[in-house]
């Protein structure tokens, strides 16, 4: 798969199959060098659930992302500041059946939605996450034009609130 962004990797992941199931590598260190991955989180969500596009201002986070159950749009926006492709975005579909995993570098808004009843997403992080030093930008910002496959999803009151592209280039 060629990646117009720089620093986006997509990983096929090498399976063992045999008649019990399959055995699955998802992560090796020496995939994503120098990058150390200190933090791990789980998380799920139902169908039509969008979560993002969320961001870490202070000690920001790359991130590298499996699909462990269920089928996700994931999106990710790049806001460094001397990138070529700043405020452009990637999306992809990621499914647990595919064996892809994708790392998503520091300074990359990050979000995904939904598509099977019960999804689950394991991510591991290079810093840790600070509530205070979170913030987002709307998933539905009229400049980035994200073509979500959804049109009326789930989504929670805090991200409701995000910033629009525009104002996050303005305070940060």
């Amino acid at each position: 798969m060629k990646i117009k962004i720089e620093g986006i990797k997509i990983f096929k992941s090498k399976i063992f199959f045999d008649k019990r199931g399959y055995f699955q590598e998802i992560y090796k260190k020496n995939l994503v060098k120098n990058k150390e991955l200190i933090f791990h989180c789980l998380s799920s969500s139902k169908r039509n659930v969008l979560r993002g596009l969320h961001i870490q201002t202070k000690n920001p986070q790359a991130k590298f992302l499996t699909v462990l159950k269920g089928k996700i749009f994931d999106v990710l926006v790049d806001l460094r500041k001397n990138s070529k492709t700043f405020g452009k975005y990637f999306s992809i579909y990621l499914k647990n059946n595919s064996f892809c995993s994708i790392y998503i570098p520091k300074g990359f808004a990050h979000g995904f939605c939904c598509l099977e009843k019960e999804n689950i997403i394991y991510y591991g992080c290079t810093n840790y996450r600070e509530k205070n030093h979170e913030v987002g930008i709307i998933w539905n910002d009229k400049d980035l034009k994200i073509n979500w496959p959804i049109k009326k999803p789930i989504v929670s009151f805090k991200d409701k609130q995000n910033f629009s592209f525009k104002e996050y280039c303005k305070n940060f």
